[in-house]
Parts: C-alpha cells; structure tokens; sequence
C-alpha cells in the first residue's frame, strides 16, 4: 500500500479498507436511503418494543412524511424542522422525510429545560419540530418566545407499534405511569394523521445536493453557549462511507442487529446507527429508556444482537447490571466505544463477559462524527482512538501551530471531507477552530505513535497544571476506576495554595465499605507523587448528558448562589 510521511497510518491499514473513499458515489442521503430501500426492501431497517419497521415501510413512511411538509406545511427548501424524540420508530421516518423534502434536521435532546429549548429553537429559526408528549409541556412553555416555530407535530410512544399494542402502551404512560405532563398546545397535529395527509399527495422533486445543509447539531453546550454544527449531506455521505468501508472488512451485509442504546439525535449513533446500517442493510434495535438498565438488558435478551456501540458509562452500566453475564454473545462481532474515553477497566472487564474486544473510535459532533477508528480484529483493548479513517488527515500541533512529531504532546488536528462546514450563524466561532486550509482543532490533547496511532492524553479545557505539570483526568480516572469497590469516578482541578492546583476525585461506591484511604493508598501505588488525588468526595451519582458522558464542569463549577429573595 502506497503511505507518505504524513500518514504513516495508511501502511498499518487493516487488509481491505481503501486509503480513499470516492464522496461522489451519492449525492445525498435521501439518495443512500433510496438505494438501500430498493436493494433491501423486505427486510427489517428498525425494531423497537417488538415492532420492526421493514425498509420498505421507512421508505413509504418517510416519503409521506416529507408530502406533508412540503404539500401541507408548505415549507421550502432549507427550511428547520426539529426533531425531540427518544429512540422510537417515529425519529427515523420523521428524520428522513425531513431529509427528503429539502429540509434541515435540528436533532434537540428531549431533555432540554425551556431555557436550553428556547436557545435552540430561536438559534436555529426552526420551523417545525416533531415532539413527544412526554415533552410537549416543556415545549408549550416556549411556544410564545420562539416565533419562528409555526408548526407542531406531537406523538406518543406506542404511535408506530400497531395495534393493539399502541393503545396499551399509550395508556399505561399516560395514565398509569403518569409520563405525560399535561400541557397545551393550539393547533398541535398528531404524528399518524401527518402521514395520513402526507399520503394523499406527491412529493413533488427536490433537488437535495452535497452543499445542502442536512444536520444542525447541536454541541453539548458544557462550555458555553451550544453551537449548531452545520453538516453538509457531503459531510454525512462521506462518513458514512468511510466508516462502512472501515466496518465492512468485519460486518455482514444485511444481516448485522446493532443495538442502539445511545440516543439518534446523538452524532455518534445518527451516523454510526441510523446511517451507517441503513447504507449496508442492517437492523438498529432502538433502546427508547437506557437508563432503566434491568429493562434494557431485558430487551438484549430478546434479540440475537452482533453489534452494539455506546459510551463507557453505558457500558460499565450493563457490566454491574444483574443478569447482563447471562445473555447470549454468542453472535457478537462488534462492540464500538465513543463519545469519551473508554477506561481499559471497564474494556477488560466487557472482553471478559462478552468474548468481544471493546474497539474504541474517536470523533467529534463537527466531524460527522468518526475520524479515527481502531482496527475491528484488536485482540485486547489498546488505549489508542484508532487511526484515522479514509480520506482523512491528522496531525498533532502545539499552541503556535508547529506540527509536532511522533510521541509529542500538542492539539490533534483532523481534516478530511466530514469536517463541518461551520458553526451555524456564527463565523467568528467557526474561523476559531477551522484553518483558511481546512484543518479542525478538535481542543483534545493527543500524541501519535511510529505506525500512526493516536492516543487521547486528554481535553485542552480539562487538563490539570500540578506545580507546573501537566496531570489528565482521564489518566486518573482510569488509575481510580481500577480501585476494587469503585463504581464509576471523574477526576478535575480545584485550586490549590501551595502547587496553584491540586486533584479531586468524585467516587461513586460499588462497595459501601471503600473509604478515601483505600483509594489514596491504592493510587499511590500506581500513580506519581504530584498525580495523587489530594481531595477524594463520595457521590450518589455523578452528572451526565443524555449520552452518558461524565461532566467534569459541573463538578468543577461551585452551585450558583441562590437569589435572594426581592
């Protein structure tokens, strides 16, 4: 294979997978999806609570769905139409039918407060949103401060499982589990009768292209204002080709079942779940509550599943859930970890459960997401994000820009055809992470090895300064995680008088029994005198996004002072 002295990585490529992808195969993912529904029309695309959607119905659903948009809704090209939905059937009809009518995807965390809805409906100009009515009270609480928004489309968990199993279900989370605030909303339209509608007109041809705008995802907002990320379809068709070519050396076609347990309106599983597997015929089983983790490993053993990505917490979670070591791996090819630092505990700790290598890969909201990926047929966790991809560049750099060499410490830097185009409305934020020549500053501290491996040493923001040395969360936190009787942990800097910073450890307790000595005693033993974690605080639990990952900010930020009363 043919390598340069930039990308010492492409001579270490697995066997297979090409050092290019050609973008121009598809224009579009309206047209990826169209191809997809012809050559697998008859097998199933999505299953949720027992119910599978066939590619054939997405492809009927989702082109009804985009009818009513354009004929009913009269919305134009380009036009915002947010989605706030958990994993459920209703988010892949209503996301590619947005895709289909010309439109713009705003994936919002169902989540959100209305002081973090209302920033990214008026941010973004949506005109539409799909929401669940689990939810729609916190909508209807900003409906008069977001004038963009001239249409709702509310629905219900159990709107696509068929009847009679959508009544049941509709009934037990209304009003058994009371799940549904009850809220207002004028002139709301249901889900199902959107598609009716839909259905008695044509859509008419659009013309969706590389330079369209497909996604605006929104960046978690943990250090500030959340910025909508701009992806191009060019910048999905090319991710998702660069990590099916990477994944197709492993996967079969149309017969892969992915568990998707990581939200849809996530980067990491839009792309890698709903995307990625449609282009090559799979199944994504959608997870819709995660976090009720006796549930969700019930659901695992209902289906024979090959493939499951998520982030380290959530599998740490199922590794200390009962009755997950009793499900059958049997059918296990692939087990992906992103969206933060996979801890090589709880990796050796998967590998032995499952017989599955837990591969770590490595992306960013404004890569699409995937930029580095380890190769699929590691025998053992390795600490390194991967390689990068095809048709991607990397490098290491230090503060003035210099590019450094093998082994050196500075900011990884990727570029590649999945690079955002920008930050949505904001070019002075976008001009402060992309180069005039294409590169992204990704903000995390990295190195790079003789054959082209990257390690995450940790984030530019998170880094501590101990007596003039540099100290990484994630180095500690992986030392700690290994401690018997932890849980989970996150390590940050508090401010110290003698070394300007020192180290806190947050511990969430598997054993009652575990005090901060045992902790400190057993760091000292595998951590450097100005590593050690100087302040050791026990937690109920530690605060996360949606997604799983840990917020060190939080931990970080003291709690604001209450107001005094007026």
């Amino acid at each position: 294979m043919t390598t340069s002295n930039d990308s010492p990585w492409l001579a270490h490529y697995p066997a297979g997978i090409p050092a290019q992808i050609d973008v121009n195969k598809y224009q579009s993912i309206p047209e990826v999806l169209e191809a997809s529904c012809e050559k697998y029309r008859h097998k199933p695309a999505y299953m949720n609570m027992g119910k599978a959607l066939s590619y054939d119905e997405v492809d009927k659903l989702s082109l009804q769905f985009a009818s009513y948009l354009v004929n009913d809704l009269k919305l134009k090209k380009g036009e915002r139409v947010a989605i706030m939905l958990p994993n459920v059937l209703q988010y892949p009809i209503a996301a590619f039918g947005i895709l289909r009518a010309g439109l713009t995807v705003v994936n919002v965390n169902p989540l959100y407060t209305a002081r973090e809805l209302k920033h990214q409906l008026n941010d973004s100009g949506a005109s539409a949103i799909v929401v669940l009515d689990n939810f729609a009270a916190t909508l209807a609480e900003v409906l008069p401060q977001a004038p963009s928004l001239k249409h709702v489309v509310t629905t219900a968990i159990g709107d696509m499982l068929g009847f009679p199993k959508s009544l049941i279900t509709n009934l037990v989370v209304r009003h058994v589990k009371k799940m549904v605030p009850k809220y207002r909303i004028d002139h709301e339209v249901r889900f199902n009768d959107a598609l009716t509608l839909g259905g008695m007109g044509t859509l008419p041809k659009i013309e969706v292209g590389h330079e369209d705008i497909a996604f605006l995802q929104y960046t978690g907002g943990t250090t500030g204002v959340a910025k909508g990320a701009m992806l191009t379809h060019k910048n999905m068709v090319a991710n998702m080709l660069q990590a099916s070519s990477w994944l197709g050396t492993n996967l079969r076609e149309a017969q892969e079942v992915v568990i998707t347990a990581i939200p849809l309106y996530h980067i990491f599983a839009l792309t890698a779940n709903c995307l990625v597997f449609t282009l090559i015929g799979g199944v994504s089983v959608l997870i819709t509550n995660p976090r009720d983790m006796p549930g969700f490993v019930k659901e695992l053993s209902k289906v024979k599943f090959s493939v499951i990505t998520g982030v380290n917490t959530l599998f740490n979670g199922l590794l200390n859930t009962p009755g997950f070591d009793r499900l059958d791996f049997s059918n296990m090819r692939l087990t992906l970890g992103g969206g933060m630092a996979v801890q090589r505990t709880v990796a050796d700790r998967w590998k032995k459960a499952t017989q599955c290598t837990l591969v770590e890969a490595y992306g960013l909201t404004e890569t699409a997401p995937a930029a580095c990926i380890n190769p699929l047929d590691l025998a053992e966790y390795n600490g390194s994000i991967g390689m990068p991809i095809p048709s991607t560049q990397a490098c290491i750099q230090n503060d003035d820009g210099k590019l450094l060499g093998v082994g050196e410490v500075g900011e990884l830097c990727i570029k590649g055809p999945q690079v955002m185009r920008g930050y949505w409305q904001r070019p002075e934020e976008t001009a402060k992470v992309i180069t005039p020549d294409g590169w992204l500053h990704t903000g995390d501290i990295a190195k790079m090895d003789a054959n082209g491996y990257f390690y995450i040493v940790d984030r530019k923001k998170d880094m501590i300064l101990v007596s003039g040395f540099n100290v990484y969360p994630n180095e500690i936190e992986d030392v700690v995680a290994a401690c018997p009787g932890v849980l989970e942990c996150a390590a940050i800097g508090i401010p110290d008088e003698k070394s300007g910073e020192a180290v806190k450890v947050v511990i969430v307790k598997k054993d009652p029994n575990l005090t901060a000595e045992i902790v400190k005693e057993y760091c000292r033993h595998n951590l450097t005198g100005y590593k050690l974690p100087k302040v050791i605080e026990f937690r109920e639990s530690l605060p996360k996004t949606n997604v799983g990952k840990i917020l060190r900010r939080e931990l970080r930020d003291p709690p604001a002072a209450p107001k005094a009363a007026a």
